[in-house]
């Protein structure tokens, strides 16, 4: 009782700051969650939370009329004659009653359709205040998962097992220019728990425009007015009704087809303008390819504006469930948008999308109070209170130290996997790789190892760090042990600025790409003795640095001493009893003569340039850091220039300089296309060492270890095209992610991607070599896709074979 109480003073607290407050209810006086109030002929207005309370923050007197919506109540209107403030109503709306119409669904739909591009441009460019709130909620959650114990989750678990994961509010001022071109400012950001951190919830991950033909997901999905909706959309008249003057229409939308990337729902729809009303959306989803996703639910309430004419988006949420191994997540993101300006005076937006002021996570409890939208519920009030009460204890450098202790007892599990021994109160940890999984064969060294240590020490408020690590490897049929180690300082998040000093003794792949994992070719070696990876001796001394000088483009610098020379096999065991078939010698050239080095042990100075230019490069700005987006609308350009000199053997002296571009782009709903172009040239460089070759990323194992294949020949033997002379390859791959699949009966129900790809390469003394290929991906079972399978046909002055790749894209995750 005496809990009940304080939340409620709290809550009463925190409403006083609001200047016009309330509550709106349903007729039994239940609360009606999002409901919307608004000023008539403004832009002002609130949700409400999920028990009906609002409040705004306004604080002009006079006569104003207050329009309040829900969806499936009556439109109400409240006079009100504001003279002092905090001003508080309370209100109850009423049952909506569709009434009958004999116009067809399709030719409202149609309405909306011709109108679109009209009413997407009214709101093109505007600006306005934009706050959110984002809660995820986790039940019944196991004590252990997978043999680990779960713990409390940092405080967030009741003595159900169930409670608060995150919750977070963003308070900010977003600028549109067009569509899909977005800046905000955020004003504040709050997040429950962590004070230092920054609130995921952004305008841009909220932008859902359904005047636009496609919604962003990782398949992207049409909008039920798209220009070609009525390919993926059936419609259903459920009625019609009055508001401002217009006649709107409640119509049910469900996908054509199950599997296609269509939602399923609600839409209201304006008869006269064919603008909307409001949305109420579904989608699953192995739709869209979020295997941990079951459904997600967006809302959309419009408001009208007599003097714009026009109806806008003022509020919207979604509404998720997801779930893994026993745990159930729900999720609930509201977001408010108010005061707009759509005739603004801004100046052409800039790449970043989003700045955050420094101080954006320091706004103190009175300033949320007075400029929160949106109340918070009394359990969401309890969470802020509990978790500041834990952050508190858990800053102390004694609840860091019991912390520590608790991570850091070693297992035999942890020596063997690997292990992290940490001091949080000091900022630093040390890490160590683990004996097993780094353990591999090959048949210079047999059965090797490389375990790794790596100090790192961290500043967290600069975004800075130190790191020093060291790897030792030991090949037992060598007998031979190896060393290297690295210190590598980052000193700003900004401009992304490292430099690192390396050095020491390894073993090399000759294609310093590493086309051949370490687990793919231990089996191929052990079980079917075909030793694929070809390795070479190593001894250098490196400095690298790297840094973006301008927005979208990085620098990278290298300089290094080397002295390399040839291994040779030093085994001939397999766990086949049947030793007849011969392992292939070490030299790549020469597969069968086991004499014979692949080049001559050399010394030599080498140095290269590189820039990665990045075109309309976004990005964020945090008081932090910058981010750079990954995603981007234009190619991506890599230019690099290697120099080989000073060399004991003048030949091996070699000039290399070589350009790539990569372009991905998702044209509408009908999937992903990539490509990947690169070209080069050596110089002065006929007799080089095979190490500084051009080689390029073939495959011989049947297992492709990428989620996309946009950088490997997976037919090509690894070093046969290899070149010092001028070279071109290209990739290109178009994932259809179900455009084609969903449309074939049962087989939409398996909710596999047909994937298409094609791959050239030109070098001097070859005939152009070419790979055609069609596959299957997201295979898999339940929430567990992580397969892939490809049918490819490769082709050298003619026909050379075919043959299947199965992809298991975890295995870069193991190495």
């Amino acid at each position: 009782m005496k809990k009940a109480f304080v939340l409620l003073f709290i809550l009463t607290g925190l409403c006083n700051y609001a200047q016009v407050k309330g509550r709106i209810t349903n007729p039994t006086g239940k609360g009606i969650p999002e409901a919307v109030i608004h000023i008539k002929g403004t832009y002002i207005g609130s949700p409400a939370n999920e028990n009906g309370y609002f409040y705004i923050d306004f604080k002009e007197k006079g006569d104003y009329t207050f329009v309040i919506r829900a969806l499936g109540y009556k439109t109400k209107e409240v006079k009100a004659d504001i003279n002092r403030f905090p001003h508080v109503f309370y209100t109850s709306l009423e049952k909506e009653n569709l009434q009958a119409t004999t116009l067809p669904a399709d030719s409202i739909v149609n309405k909306a359709i011709a109108n679109r591009l009209q009413n997407l441009e009214k709101q093109s460019k505007f600006e306005a205040d934009f706050y959110s709130k984002g809660t995820v909620v986790v039940k019944d959650v196991p004590k252990e998962i997978l043999w680990q114990e779960v713990g409390d989750l940092g405080g967030a678990l009741d003595s159900t097992r169930s409670g608060i994961l995150y919750l977070s509010e963003t308070l900010s001022h977003i600028k549109q220019e067009k569509p899909g071109k977005l800046h905000e400012h955020i004003i504040a950001s709050k997040t429950s728990g962590e004070e230092n951190e920054y609130s995921y919830n952004n305008a841009e991950a909220a932008e859902f425009n359904f005047y636009r033909n496609i919604l962003p997901f990782e398949v992207n999905v049409v909008s039920p007015i798209a220009d070609n909706a009525f390919n993926y959309y059936n419609y259903t008249q459920e009625g019609t009704f009055k508001d401002e003057g217009f006649n709107i229409h409640k119509i049910k939308v469900s996908p054509a087809r199950e599997t296609s990337p269509a939602m399923k729902g609600y839409i209201y729809v304006t008869r006269e303008t064919g603008e909307l009303y409001a949305v109420n959306l579904s989608i699953a989803g192995s739709q869209v390819r979020q295997a941990l996703l079951d459904t997600l639910t967006i809302r959309q309430n419009f408001s009208y504006n007599p003097k714009s004419k026009m109806w806008f988006k003022n509020v919207q949420s979604i509404n998720f469930k997801a779930s893994l191994l026993d745990v159930d997540a729900l999720g609930n993101f509201i977001f408010s948008y108010s005061n707009y300006n759509y005739n603004p005076e801004f100046e052409k937006l800039s790449n970043e999308i989003l700045f955050v002021e420094p101080e954006a996570n320091k706004r103190q409890n009175e300033f949320w109070y007075e400029r929160r939208p949106v109340p918070l519920t009394s359990w969401q009030i309890a969470d802020y209170t509990k978790k500041d009460s834990i952050q508190w204890r858990e800053q102390t450098t004694t609840y860091k130290d019991s912390i520590d202790r608790r991570r850091n007892k070693l297992t035999i599990f942890g020596a063997a996997l690997g292990y992290t021994y940490y001091n949080t109160a000091e900022n630093w940890d040390i890490h160590f790789s683990g004996l097993i999984r780094r353990l591999g064969f090959n048949t210079v060294q047999a059965y090797n190892t490389e375990p790794s240590f790596t100090f790192t020490k961290y500043n967290r408020e600069k975004g800075t760090y130190t790191k020093i690590g060291t790897t030792f490897n030991y090949g037992y049929a060598e007998n031979r042990f190896r060393a290297t180690g690295s210190v590598s300082r980052k000193y700003n998040s900004f401009t992304d600025a490292i430099i690192t000093l390396s050095g020491g003794s390894s073993i090399e792949q000759f294609n310093a790409e590493k086309p051949i994992n370490r687990i793919v070719n231990t089996i191929s070696t052990l079980f079917f003795r075909e030793n694929y990876m070809k390795l070479y001796d190593n001894n250098f001394i490196r400095l690298s640095y790297q840094e973006e000088v301008v927005n979208g483009i990085y620098i990278y610098g290298n300089a290094e001493y080397t002295r390399r020379r040839a291994v040779f096999n030093n085994t001939d065991f397999s766990t086949l009893k049947d030793k007849y078939k011969p392992y292939t010698s070490n030299n790549p050239l020469l597969p069968y003569d086991y004499d014979t080095p692949a080049f001559e042990k050399h010394t030599m100075y080498k140095a290269s340039i590189a820039t990665r230019i990045t075109f309309g490069q976004k990005y964020r700005t945090l008081p932090t850091g910058k981010e750079n987006l990954p995603e981007t609308d234009f190619p991506r350009l890599y230019l690099k220039y290697e120099k080989g000199f000073a060399s004991n053997i003048d030949d091996y002296n070699f000039n290399h300089l070589s350009a790539r571009v990569t372009y991905t782009v998702s044209p509408g709903n009908v999937g992903e296309f990539g490509t990947n172009l690169r070209a080069g040239k050596f110089f002065d460089s006929e007799n080089i060492a095979f190490t500084d070759y051009r080689h390029f990323n073939g495959n011989q194992t049947h297992i492709g270890k990428s989620e996309r294949y946009l950088n490997v020949f997976n037919f090509l033997p690894y070093y046969t095209h290899s070149t010092n002379d001028q070279y071109f390859e290209g990739h290109a791959e178009h994932n259809f992610k179900g455009y084609l699949t969903n449309k074939i009966p049962l087989i939409n129900k398996l909710n596999y991607h047909l994937v298409a790809g094609y791959h050239f390469l030109s070098v001097p003394e070859h005939k152009p070599y070419m790979e055609f290929t069609v596959g299957l991906d997201n295979l898999g079972w339940g929430k567990f896709r992580f397969l892939r399978v490809d049918y490819i046909r490769s082709y050298e002055n003619g026909f050379i074979g075919d043959g299947v790749i199965f992809g298991l894209t975890f295995l870069d995750i193991l190495e």
